[in-house]
């Protein structure tokens, strides 16, 4: 007999894989969207799963992944602490959202702890069931009104005023070949982000009525 979580998982892989195919007419990331997103330099997607730092402060790590079929690197997009945005609502140049990992429940998260491999400041997932704090809050910042899935973006970690970034050092074992997510001070370095694979919700409004509907 199939377990509902195993069939609940299984639908929801599907819904990923079939929207990702036909999502094209989405042109905004919206509250309630589920996503990949990729370094625009380093070309990895933004990926974590049930494996701790041996070092720094030993949260749950977050890494950059070449492989795009991988399902570990699915994120929620979802408002900050203690706020609600509206599921199909597209995402502000300059608002702040929070990033749930899909798999594991965990937000993304920074500080000020230095980075396994070149001693930046760290990128963790954090928390229990979504719910985390105050570090896990980021700016979307872009350049237009709305955050586009076509365009690469930046995000800056309210707390610590860094940007999410990859440095192009690899981990090894037992993460071999896994690209280290870091934060940046500065906005020059490998610091964009877009939107890739995954599962878009659609703006409840009658201009987008043409678009496919999709739930979570």
């Amino acid at each position: 007999m199939i377990s509902l979580k195993t069939f609940t998982l299984a639908n929801f892989l599907l819904v990923l894989y079939i929207s990702s195919s036909h999502a094209k007419g989405v042109e905004h990331v919206t509250c309630g969207s589920v996503l990949k997103l990729m370094n625009t330099d380093f070309r990895v997607r933004l990926h974590s799963h049930d494996i701790k730092y041996g070092s720094g402060s030993g949260q749950q790590s977050v890494t950059g992944v070449e492989f795009k079929e991988d399902g570990n690197s699915y994120w929620l997009v979802k408002a900050p602490t203690g706020k609600h945005c509206t599921r199909g609502e597209p995402i502000k140049c300059g608002d702040t959202v929070r990033l749930e990992h899909v798999a594991t429940k965990k937000n993304l998260h920074s500080h000020h702890v230095s980075s396994p491999l070149s001693g930046k400041q760290e990128v963790s997932a954090y928390g229990k069931e979504g719910d985390g704090d105050t570090g896990d809050h980021w700016m979307v910042v872009c350049p237009g009104d709305n955050w586009e899935r076509d365009d690469p973006v930046m995000f800056k970690h309210i707390d610590t005023d860094a940007y999410l970034a990859v440095t192009g050092r690899t981990y090894g074992t037992p993460i071999s070949g896994q690209s280290e997510v870091v934060c940046e001070y500065s906005s020059t370095g490998y610091v964009h982000w877009q939107a890739m694979e995954g599962l878009f919700i659609h703006p409840n409004n009658l201009k987008s009525a043409h678009y496919e509907h999709t739930e979570l």
